[in-house]
């Protein structure tokens, strides 16, 4: 195992540029999810790392080895893809084997090694199976298992589950997690899907045009965005979005679209007056007599919760609620966020303003 340090790492192709000075720290051991939007240059910096793609400027480092001229084979990493990457006409054993045999390593140490990998992921009874004869989950079991035999520094995931139905996404999910509990290996997994980032990180780096936005705990991103597109991006349903002016008249309060009036648990100093975007995620809407009216369009349950879609001074917002509220499209309900848990952003900037 080792850590991985990225610094001020750039890369153009040609004139453009995609990546713009990216730093990240990653401690030995540690589960580090590289999320964002298509385009944001979240695979090709990962590529970088295994050595698929050149440094147009900066270091990586695995361990204490500056890696930038170093062939992907000697840089001791094991790269899992999408699409699973299987050779067709090798058992599972000798598809899990073969990186091995490609070393030199003996008929024994291939044997113990693929034994091993398979216990881990209960892939022993398939070890004769071809991959034609396996389920999408088994096979990319199979390529973690091929990756494992490696026994690597760090292993590097690209968007591994995307082929998955859904159910079994989330089965992969934790089987992921939990090999990675149990290994202990340093790994570096990229995904655009943020409750993926949220659910198997110990640290996210959210990315996006070519920089990163902000690094943190799953729950530092997502109770304390830096910025509004951050705020965005982590939680689901998405947080709710408010154009309006902050208002300090005895008490800290923002007057939202069309005039309507939300609290604020305080206010920037000399911000009266100011242009902001007021931020509140659908959870933390209560109804209260107090409350700002809103008008029902869409009632989605789900089971465990219903998520509201309504009109707030005219815009669109989205409230989820645990409760077994009777809601009907065309009622009045009176929305309040709570003001302890509401985010206040600059409007030009997206930077957030409040503590």
């Amino acid at each position: 195992m080792s850590s991985v340090q990225i610094r001020d790492v750039r890369k153009s192709f040609g004139g453009f540029e995609v990546l713009h000075g990216v730093s990240i720290p990653i401690e030995d051991g540690a589960f580090v999810v590289l999320v964002g939007p298509s385009g944001c240059g979240k695979s090709t910096l990962l590529r970088m790392l295994a050595g698929l793609e050149n440094i147009t400027s900066g270091t990586i480092s695995i361990g204490d080895r500056v890696v930038n001229n170093v062939q992907p084979k000697e840089r001791d990493i094991a790269m899992v893809f999408q699409n699973y990457a299987l050779y067709p006409h090798m058992t599972v054993a000798d598809n899990m084997g073969f990186s091995l045999k490609l070393r030199g390593a003996s008929a024994d140490e291939i044997s113990k090694g693929v034994a091993r990998a398979a216990e881990i992921l209960a892939l022993t009874p398939l070890l004769d199976r071809y991959p034609r004869q396996l389920s999408g989950g088994q096979r990319q079991r199979v390529a973690m298992g091929r990756a494992i035999v490696r026994d690597p520094q760090v292993f590097l995931f690209d968007e591994p589950l995307s082929n998955l139905d859904a159910k079994l996404r989330v089965a992969m999910r934790t089987e992921i997690k939990e090999l990675h509990q149990r290994l202990k290996t340093t790994t570096v997994y990229v995904t655009h899907d943020q409750i993926e980032a949220m659910t198997m990180a110990d640290k996210i780096v959210v990315m996006h045009d070519g920089i990163v936005e902000q690094i943190g705990t799953p729950l530092e991103l997502y109770d304390r965005p830096d910025n509004q597109f951050v705020a965005g991006f982590i939680g689901s349903p998405a947080m709710n979005f408010l154009k309006g002016r902050v208002k300090v008249n005895g008490s800290a309060g923002f007057e939202g679209p069309n005039g309507v009036k939300l609290p604020l648990a305080s206010a920037p100093a000399n911000s009266d007056g100011r242009p902001a975007v007021y931020g509140v995620r659908p959870e933390h809407f209560t109804i209260a007599d107090d409350g700002a009216e809103a008008e029902i369009v869409v009632v989605e349950p789900t089971g465990s919760e219903t998520q509201v879609f309504a009109k707030l001074g005219g815009e669109q917002v989205v409230a989820v609620f645990r409760e077994r509220h009777q809601f009907n499209p065309g009622d009045k309900v009176r929305l309040k966020p709570d003001p302890a848990l509401v985010h206040l952003f600059d409007e030009t900037t997206g930077k957030r303003l409040n503590a």
